[in-house]
């Protein structure tokens, strides 16, 4: 392989590693809700705020969609935005995920692609599903998602408020644009 051919995926790698390293360190944080119906959580999330990784910066219109595979016992995940603008360019990065704990279906290990995996808790969710907030262990990335694109600030608030108080970093949130 060419120089320039490897400079091309150096990106990727320093992504990659720098999951590793992420999933290596810093396990302190495995408080989820008690119990997910995974029927209930299947469908769309817009995703309102949160700290993201590096494939989601610039993201606009941010929606995850959550199908249940029962073929294959895992959850598909279609993740898709607008890079950098309300009209920009659909960006779609698909995952997929397995659940972890079978006795509260609130932690599982997310791939957006082999070989990177990445524990996903399902930190604080609404009694009617109308919002969830999801986390990892390392507190590095956090979610805020509703059904509606357009919840109210007061509510945003009160879920930073109570993510607070179940100890999970909220600082540093940016908030995803939404048309």
């Amino acid at each position: 392989m060419k120089k320039d051919g490897i400079l091309k995926f150096l990106p990727k790698i320093t992504i990659v590693f720098s999951f590793a390293l992420i999933s290596c360190f810093g396990h302190d944080f495995t408080k989820t809700v008690n119990y997910v119906d995974i029927d209930k959580f299947m469908g769309d999330w817009f995703v309102i705020a949160g700290r993201f990784t590096s494939f989601e910066e610039g993201a606009h219109n941010a929606l995850e969609n959550y199908q249940f595979n029962k073929k294959e016992n895992r959850i598909d995940i279609a993740f898709t935005f607008n890079k950098d603008s309300l009209t920009g360019k659909l960006t779609s990065i698909p995952q997929k995920a397995w659940i972890k704990d079978q006795k509260t279906n609130a932690y599982w290990s997310v791939s957006p692609f082999w070989p990177l995996y990445f524990d996903y808790l399902v930190v604080d969710l609404a009694e009617d599903y109308s919002w969830t907030a999801i986390g990892v262990p390392s507190q590095d990335y956090l979610w805020i998602m509703a059904r509606d694109p357009h919840i109210s600030k007061d509510l945003v608030d009160t879920i930073i408020s109570r993510l607070d108080g179940l100890g999970y970093n909220t600082k540093n949130l940016v908030y995803v644009p939404h048309q």
